[in-house]
């Protein structure tokens, strides 16, 4: 049992990691909150769905497809529409609702609202440490694990990994460094929406895809961010991991209300927005960014 929590907790926190490190970027560096953000996780998987089923792509042809389109709609979601009116945050958070409701609806409208379901990448499973393991969820994990680590090395290793946390901390001292701040916001918004669409088309294989899924990682994320502290990377990313756990744990501990596992995760968010409003590792104030 303890051994299927593990395996579970780690494949699940790595998705949800990806979907909570590309909405801390965007919150971190835009100093916004881009609540169509999952919205792109559910496009990324349905185009996994057409390009492999329907069309019949081979599978790594329709995951780079499936990511460079989606991040291609995130992009230019953002362009015409977050970044003409990016200083005013309720305005960006009513629009970007709006927005992940379109594309629900336009979902809904393509695929006619049927439950359906992506091919699996590979198939078969191995045995470690007593448990079954799916390939396709090790390969989510080592997915997530490897992009996750590509990010790291990008923020803290690279010339526009030193510009994105410049910017972060004091947009007006980073265009006096001659940064280019609206580049820096457009590439951030690209790699965030990338983000969503690789945990999109890494996990399509073992969901049920229809125009609603993009609520519960949602929900999830909120909850991620709220624990981990709102513009931290490093909490998004622990915050993922603790909060699939204690999802997971609600399924194993109480099979017959998996259902709860999103109530679970709201009932951390509020504790901590009681206790800690700031979250695990962000601060109270504004100057600690990434």
């Amino acid at each position: 049992m303890i051994e299927g929590i593990i395996v579970n907790t780690l494949v699940r926190g790595g998705v949800y990691a990806l979907l909570a490190l590309g909405f801390s970027l965007i919150f971190g560096v835009a100093r916004v909150l881009q609540l169509a953000h999952t919205a792109f996780y559910m496009i990324a998987a349905y185009g996994i769905f057409y390009f492999a089923d329907m069309l019949g792509w081979p599978p790594v042809l329709s995951i780079l497809v499936s990511i460079i389109v989606t991040t291609g709609i995130g992009l230019l979601t953002y362009k015409l529409v977050i970044d003409r009116v990016r200083e005013h945050h309720v305005t960006v958070m009513l629009i970007t609702l709006a927005v992940a409701i379109v594309f629900q609806e336009l979902m809904l409208i393509a695929f006619t609202g049927q439950y359906r379901s992506a091919p699996s990448f590979v198939e078969g499973n191995f045995t470690i440490l007593g448990v079954k393991v799916v390939y396709q969820h090790a390969l989510i994990f080592i997915g997530a694990l490897v992009v996750l680590a590509i990010i790291w090395l990008l923020l803290s290793k690279t010339r526009l990994g030193i510009a994105i946390r410049a910017t972060a901390q004091d947009t007006e001292v980073a265009n006096l460094m001659g940064i280019n701040v609206s580049t820096i916001l457009f590439t951030v918004m690209g790699i965030a929406t990338a983000l969503a669409a690789v945990a999109g088309v890494l996990v399509a294989p073992t969901l049920v895809l229809e125009p609603h899924m993009l609520w519960p990682p949602f929900v999830m994320v909120m909850a991620i961010i709220t624990l981990g502290g709102l513009g931290s990377v490093k909490g998004s990313i622990i915050g993922a991991f603790v909060l699939a756990l204690v999802e997971v744990l609600v399924v194993y501990l109480l099979p017959t209300g998996a259902f709860l596992k999103g109530a679970a995760a709201l009932l951390v968010m509020v504790i901590v927005l009681v206790f800690r409003p700031e979250g695990l590792f962000g601060v109270v104030f504004e100057e600690e960014r990434l």
